[in-house]
């Protein structure tokens, strides 16, 4: 029989190379199930790359997992998080406040921290408004009317070291390098273990799902040409194994990479099929496209997967703009795309 493909989310401690074991933590969603984290030991310590979601059973999970290697959290000495998303960080906030374990984050993440400790991430409403999805927007206000923001800001802090550009981590047994991969979110990092061929990848590459491409509080001007580009990084290094955050561990990364790439390729061809068959706006745009594996109606959607479906349609047609497929104009507040008239452009 062949293994579930969720067989990778049960409780665990996982040795994926020597020295080096996952751990799946469970998320409060029923769409990603779990996160893993890595656990590389060093020393008589332990380095973990991301943390989890900071909840009393992730870190009770944990725990009994760290105990089965014969570690417990207090020796955890240093967290490397590839991202800012709640589900790698806010783990190793918590432990820090405990232990006194240092926090690691890429420094592209500072403008969405400073607008999420400070109160401002909104779900990104004025985006919603540019792209020409007010109903969404409006669906989204009535949503915040109940919205804690000071439950929004619990978990998150400073880190205690901002990466800044490519740099090489050493650790005690190894030294692992941080590459900046921009995309998923503006800060994004991978962690290169070049001794062990091995590619802790966050959510830059994932084995079978594609990431959700700029949704963070502090949006990039082109997230999905950022993404791209940083696979293309990911791709120029040799292949390693890929150790990703949602999913089973895979032999390659070149090969997924490969597959990450032919798909934004084709969904660049199905978003500008959308413009040339009468959409205007990224909403409308949206409506037009299939979502998921299943190919789902836009208007089947909840709410916040609707936000992320008109957000990654934007990112396509904005991508589609750089490469002079289309062009874009702003009406009343509300970005509009048409064809790029060629012929005029000729004259």
């Amino acid at each position: 029989m062949p293994e579930s493909k969720h067989a990778w989310t049960e409780q665990g401690t996982y040795e994926v190379a020597p020295g080096v074991h996952r751990i799946p933590l469970p998320l409060p969603m029923d769409g990603l199930r779990a996160v893993n984290v890595y656990a590389v030991e060093d020393g008589d310590g332990l380095v973990l790359i991301d943390s989890g979601w900071a909840l009393d059973e992730a870190r009770a999970r944990l725990e009994e997992s760290l105990d089965a290697i014969g570690y417990g959290l207090e020796q955890v000495h240093r967290f490397l998080v590839t991202h800012l998303h709640r589900d790698h960080y806010t783990m190793a906030v918590t432990l820090r406040k405990l232990f006194g374990a240092k926090v690691a984050l890429g420094i592209g993440e500072q403008p969405s921290l400073a607008k999420i400790l400070s109160g401002q991430a909104d779900g990104q409403l004025a985006e919603l408004a540019r792209w020409g999805a007010e109903g969404v927007a409006e669906e989204l206000r009535v949503a915040y009317r109940n919205f804690d923001r000071d439950e929004a800001r619990r978990g998150y802090e400073e880190p205690d070291e901002w990466l800044d550009g490519t740099v090489d981590v050493a650790l005690r047994s190894r030294v692992l390098r941080a590459v900046p991969t921009p995309g998923h979110t503006n800060g994004h990092v991978v962690y290169v273990d070049a001794g062990s061929s091995l590619l802790f990848a966050g959510d830059h590459v994932l084995p079978h799902i594609t990431p959700s491409i700029g949704f963070e509080p502090a949006r990039s001007a082109l997230p999905l040409g950022d993404y791209l580009d940083s696979l293309r990084l990911v791709r120029s290094y040799p292949d390693m194994r890929l150790l990703p955050a949602h999913g089973p561990v895979a032999p390659s990364v070149h090969a997924r990479v490969d597959e990450l790439v032919a798909h934004h390729e084709d969904r660049l061809g199905a978003t500008l099929e959308a413009v040339l068959s009468g959409a205007v706006t990224t909403y409308e745009a949206a409506r037009k496209l299939g979502w998921t594996s299943r190919q789902r109606r836009f208007e089947d959607l909840g709410l916040f997967d609707r936000i992320l479906a008109t957000g990654e349609t934007g990112a396509h047609l904005d991508v589609l703009v750089v490469r002079g497929e289309l062009e874009s104009s702003v009406v009343d507040g509300v970005v509009e795309y048409a064809p790029v008239r060629r012929a005029a452009a000729e004259r």
